[in-house]
């Protein structure tokens, strides 16, 4: 099953009267269950294939697909709750709440998707365990470590149960050995339940962990390989 799906995609940006070509027609599809990285250079186009497919920015031309469902036919209101339900987020900056304990980051999700207090609580204790914080709920942000506040941003993206997990630079800001700890998690998830990541990376140490690997360089595909 085609979980994402882009044809001819383009995305221009114009910086002080200057037009930038971040992508410039890129086809690519992944499937159900793939583990796969989009790499390449600084300015290569990966960050906002992310937010593309993400449908986080709109594209100046081309097509996205996200489980069959043409993007550019939903209305705002329906894109956001196409991001809310079928679409998990992980950040290199985690993006978590820092007011909120990480029971409350995790459960945010379904509670905004219209789980009862109760029911999210349940599901976002289930998911901290599944990253190994089961006894770190009450702790928040500036309480963690870095490695600790990642693995409440993928338990974040997973509790809702996505089809779909896009992991923006998710090992930038830590450390070689905290970062394989996190991409062991994240394996470990896509093999148990079959969720699809798709990472944008510059790290060595993603690339060698993603089955499918595409680089892009000056807005375009250069390659792709697969394990």
């Amino acid at each position: 099953m085609t979980v994402v799906k882009t044809e001819g995609l383009v995305k221009d940006y114009s910086l002080n009267g200057i037009t930038v070509n971040a992508l410039r027609g890129v086809d690519l599809s992944f499937e159900a269950g793939e583990f796969a990285a989009v790499a390449g250079p600084s300015g290569s186009g990966k960050s906002t294939f992310l937010h593309l497919v993400g449908c986080l920015d709109e594209p100046t031309a081309g097509s996205i697909e996200i489980d069959g469902v043409d993007a550019a036919s939903l209305s705002r209101r329906d894109l956001a709750l196409l991001r809310r339900g079928r679409i998990g987020f992980i950040f290199q900056a985690y993006n978590l709440i820092p007011v909120l304990t990480a029971m409350e980051n995790v459960s945010l999700p379904l509670t905004l998707l219209g789980a009862d207090s109760r029911e999210a609580r349940a599901l976002a204790a289930k998911a901290l365990e599944e990253v190994g914080l089961a006894d770190m709920g009450k702790r928040r942000p500036k309480e963690m470590s870095g490695g600790q506040q990642q693995r409440v941003a993928i338990a974040r993206a997973l509790v809702k149960k996505p089809a779909l997990i896009l992991a923006d630079e998710p090992t930038a800001n830590l450390d070689s050995k905290t970062g394989k700890e996190i991409l062991e998690i994240m394996l470990g998830l896509n093999r148990s339940a079959g969720t699809t990541f798709i990472f944008s990376t510059h790290d060595r140490m993603v690339m060698d962990y993603a089955e499918r690997l595409v680089l892009l360089r000056d807005g375009l595909v250069e390659s792709e390989s697969r394990k």
